[in-house]
């Protein structure tokens, strides 16, 4: 088996008190163009952008406000970097019809050299799907349709075709076409519906940060899922790793943090590899933008090495 493909939620598009550094609240379009730019070097597979529309006051304390919209982040990102790919993680698709969505998507693609990693998701924000005028409690059999309409949209065909429940369209041209023939479509979430989804609908699966010891049991359904519906494609399982620091950080990084030489990182690291995952999103501690880049360069140079 070999090493897994390493990517990264990029720092600043969002800012969820979860896991934002204090640094990132006054960061903006530069700090976050210097990142993606030193992932590229560093060899990462791809940066990733979240989605939401809005946050409502409840839970703008701990959200914060701070989203970036995923298709104008990554098409900004796009030009200034020449080959990491670009990962909503993830498109919360529900929300839009799958055909404005395709239309986005495609274009991006299109622009980046066929650089588009489709993830998407159910979505959790009950406000969010009101505001827009979706049913929030219906939105994960409107997901399961939303996925097939945007395997029709994301297509070779100029003029795509869907008939579903929610959504029923044909005879409408959109151009560019995807520059990928086939767009991969990650999907996101941890819940039994989610992980179902992602098994029987999608050609990948994002962990929404489930721990180590929780993962093999996921891997193991996704692939017992797979096998009963008889699916043999490619198919690319993630996870999400503790926060990391390469080195002796000499400061605060929190007590799950893993922290160490490139080789006890990457030993750690390498259980993932034996799990059965083929790609890691890792996130690095930092007080500064600069602190960040270097660790991405040394992750690059001296942990991603010894993964395999």
């Amino acid at each position: 088996m070999s090493a897994p493909a390493y990517g990264i939620q990029l720092p600043v598009q969002s800012q969820s008190t979860l896991y934002t550094e204090p640094w990132e609240a006054g960061a903006g379009p530069e700090d976050l163009v210097a990142v993606a730019r030193a992932a590229d070097a560093a060899g990462f597979a791809y940066i990733a952008c979240c989605d939401h529309v809005g946050v409502p006051r409840r839970l703008a304390p701990a959200m914060s406000t701070v989203w970036y919209d995923p298709v104008a982040t990554l098409a900004h990102l796009a030009a200034v970097t020449e080959r990491v790919r670009l990962l909503s993680h993830v498109a919360v698709v529900g929300l839009r019809h799958p055909l404005l969505t395709a239309k986005q998507y495609a274009t991006l693609d299109h622009l980046s050299g066929g650089r588009l990693l489709l993830g998407v998701g159910a979505g959790h924000v009950r406000e969010e799907f009101e505001a827009l005028g979706v049913d929030f409690e219906r939105r994960g059999a409107v997901l399961d349709e939303v996925v097939d309409a945007l395997r029709a949209a994301l297509g070779p065909e100029e003029f795509p075709e869907h008939h579903g429940k929610h959504y029923d369209f044909a005879g409408l041209g959109q151009r560019p076409r995807p520059a990928q023939p086939h767009v991969p479509l990650w999907v996101g979430g941890s819940s039994p519906a989610a992980v179902r989804r992602a098994a029987l609908k999608g050609d990948g699966w994002l962990p929404q940060g489930d721990p180590r010891d929780r993962l093999p049991a996921q891997i193991a359904r996704i692939r017992r899922l797979r096998e009963e519906a008889g699916l043999d494609g490619e198919y690319t399982v993630g996870a999400i790793a503790e926060p990391l620091y390469v080195g002796r950080p000499g400061w605060d990084t929190g007590r799950r943090t893993l922290t160490g030489t490139p080789e006890e990182i990457a030993e750690s690291l390498r259980a993932y590899r034996a799990m059965g995952v083929d790609q890691i999103q890792v996130r690095f501690r930092s007080r500064s933008r600069a602190e960040l880049i270097d660790q991405i360069g040394v992750f690059g140079a001296e942990v991603a090495p010894r993964l395999d």
